[in-house]
């Protein structure tokens, strides 16, 4: 069964940091994308960063460039996405999600197996 597993979400204080991992099972991550995702309360999800399956190409939306770092260890099967400089804006479930492309547009229906979701909370 292919699964997709996030972690490392939590509650921060702005200006801090977490470090959110996506873990696959059943498949290995070598020939996929990776995106990162999040939906904050009452809003669309969006995309945040992903990165293609080599690593060799990776994109961000304006919002968290430059703070956001997205990154693969295809050996342990695992993304991550390093979180800097949060903002409460940042507030929201980060999902990721498997597919065959890392695009500019990180439209969700580029991406085809989904995790459950991890919620990071950016509050004082």
């Amino acid at each position: 069964q292919l699964q997709l597993v996030e972690s490392g979400g939590g509650l921060v204080q702005p200006g801090g940091s977490l470090r959110l991992s996506c873990a696959a099972s059943g498949f290995t991550l070598d020939y996929y994308a990776i995106g990162w995702f999040r939906q904050a309360p009452g809003k669309e999800r969006e995309g945040v960063s992903c990165i293609s399956s080599s690593g060799g190409n990776t994109n961000y939306a304006d919002s968290v460039k430059g703070r956001f770092t997205i990154s693969r260890d295809n050996a342990k099967n695992t993304v991550y996405l390093q979180m800097n400089s949060l903002k409460p804006e940042d507030t929201a479930i980060y999902y990721c999600a498997a597919g065959d492309y890392c695009s500019g547009y990180m439209s969700r229906y580029e991406y085809d197996y989904w995790g459950q979701g991890t919620r990071v909370t950016v509050s004082s």
